[in-house]
């Protein structure tokens, strides 16, 4: 990055008068403070861990570097791809050319399990069209529901709160599809993408899902995804940008409290130092936030307490062989839902790492690790004709027990938009109002949002890079 809001400062460097505490470093945490920091202002960043990238982060396990949970992302995600292009991450992360997802049907016979979604270089709907009509795993009648369906649903208007009162799982039935259309495809792409089945789903956030990510552009839907550990990019790349831009960064740093000060300005306490600033925002779960906002911040504070939370479970399998020849591969008819390999990514110099994202994960979050060996690793033989007879050299699980917030019926009314009642306290988080489910997408949308009514109270001009990303949408 060479442009001037971009290039190599200190605080020193920095015009004094406008100061900003960001508290947490988590993504939403990250863009804030780049964001506010190119705009000029001097910014220190707050983490309680000891790593920057929050709930998207690498850990070692000896000489494999993991990452706790898979994650992707959408062509359609323009702020999180304005994200890894600001931390000089785009290469590391590549989008496919064109939307290909395998499809395994494990209900099948061997040798007739494989079906694709892919789209063809055509407009919106025709692009799917194909795909969906030689889909095997729905019958000819079921397709041509699937296909009516999507048209009603590219009518729904998003902006519409009733929407976010209903479920999804309601809408589909009432629009004529089978449980075996929900299961083959609706939530194929919905349990990935929402952390919910379609019955436990707002219709407001499965709408936007779709109408973005299927019915909006023909290569919405591409998949892109980390060929490096997350840690590279979320962590070590975001903290050179980060001292770059001249942001002060402490973790291990736990804040206790955010008070006002007489004069307007904000106190933030941590051990040991009382930080002073301008405006500080928030970039914490709903609960931390919570028990951080001063009285009056709000208008119904305890909204936050009621944002419920979804698990994901992550089930980790080393083998003494090469059993997967494909990157990724979704699966029916079995537990297992989506499978990344993650060899090259990990470090793994012999044999191959296979990592399997299981969302929606609430009964078998707490299930001990030896009941999911004993369950997962069949299944994967059923798959996998390769791993029948192949050497398990490791298995383990990664938990994260509150992944995402629960994307409910009526949740929509629960999440604040990024300004407070208390002038120069913002909030971001993927949980804040953004319109979008908890992805990483949502968490640069939201430190975006902060940022954005940060520089308009203080007086700053909005750093035009920072919003390229809402014109390429």
């Amino acid at each position: 990055m060479t442009d001037g809001t971009r290039s190599e400062r200190t605080q020193d460097d920095i015009p004094s008068g406008r100061s900003a505490v960001v508290i947490g470093g988590g993504l939403a945490g990250i863009t804030a403070a780049l964001a506010l920091a190119d705009a000029g202002v001097r910014v220190t960043l707050l983490e309680g861990r000891p790593r920057l990238g929050g709930l998207a982060f690498s850990f070692q396990r000896g000489d494999l570097t993991v990452d706790n949970g898979q994650h992707v992302y959408l062509r359609c995600c323009t702020a999180y791809r304005w994200f890894l292009d600001r931390i000089e991450g785009t290469a590391l992360a590549p989008l496919q050319d064109r939307l290909d997802v395998p499809v395994l049907d494990l209900a099948k016979p061997e040798g007739r399990r494989l079906g694709r979604l892919r789209r063809d270089p055509l407009p919106v709907p025709l692009h799917l069209g194909r795909s969906l009509a030689a889909y095997p795993h729905l019958s000819l009648a079921e397709r041509a529901k699937v296909g009516r369906a999507a048209l009603a649903l590219k009518g729904l208007d998003l902006a519409d709160p009733s929407l976010d009162a209903q479920d999804f799982g309601s809408w589909l039935a009432a629009h004529g599809q089978s449980a075996r259309a929900v299961e083959a495809l609706w939530d194929l792409v919905g349990v990935a993408t929402l952390n919910a089945v379609a019955g436990d789903a707002s219709l407001g956030l499965a709408a936007m899902v779709f109408k973005t990510g299927l019915l909006s552009d023909p290569g919405a839907a591409d998949i892109g995804w980390a060929h490096v550990p997350l840690g590279e990019l979320h962590d070590r790349l975001a903290r050179k940008a980060l001292d770059s831009a001249g942001v002060r960064t402490e973790v291990r740093t736990r804040v206790t409290s955010v008070s006002t000060n007489e004069n307007g300005t904000w106190s933030v306490q941590v051990p040991g130092e009382t930080l002073m600033a301008d405006a500080v925002v928030l970039a914490v779960a709903p609960r931390e936030a919570y028990d951080l906002l001063p009285d009056g911040a709000l208008d119904a504070p305890g909204n936050l307490l009621e944002i419920g939370t979804a698990p994901i479970l992550n089930v980790h399998v080393v083998y003494d062989r090469t059993v997967l020849t494909k990157p990724f591969f979704a699966a029916l008819g079995t537990p297992v839902q989506w499978v990344f390999d993650r060899t090259h990514a990990s470090g793994l110099r012999e044999g191959q790492y296979l990592a399997l994202s299981q969302s929606a994960a609430q009964d078998e979050i707490d299930t001990p690790v030896a009941d999911l060996r004993g369950r997962y690793l069949p299944e994967l033989e059923r798959l996998l004709p390769g791993a029948r007879g192949a050497g398990v050299q490791d298995f383990f699980v990664t938990r994260e027990r509150t992944a995402t917030f629960a994307p409910t019926p009526g949740v929509g009314r629960l999440r604040p938009g990024a300004r407070t009642k208390a002038p120069g306290l913002y909030l971001a988080g993927a949980w804040t109002a953004t319109g979008w489910p908890a992805t990483m997408e949502s968490a640069v949308r939201s430190g975006v949002s902060a940022a954005d009514a940060a520089l308009s109270t203080l007086g700053r001009p909005r750093p035009r890079h920072l919003f390229e990303f809402e014109e390429a949408a």
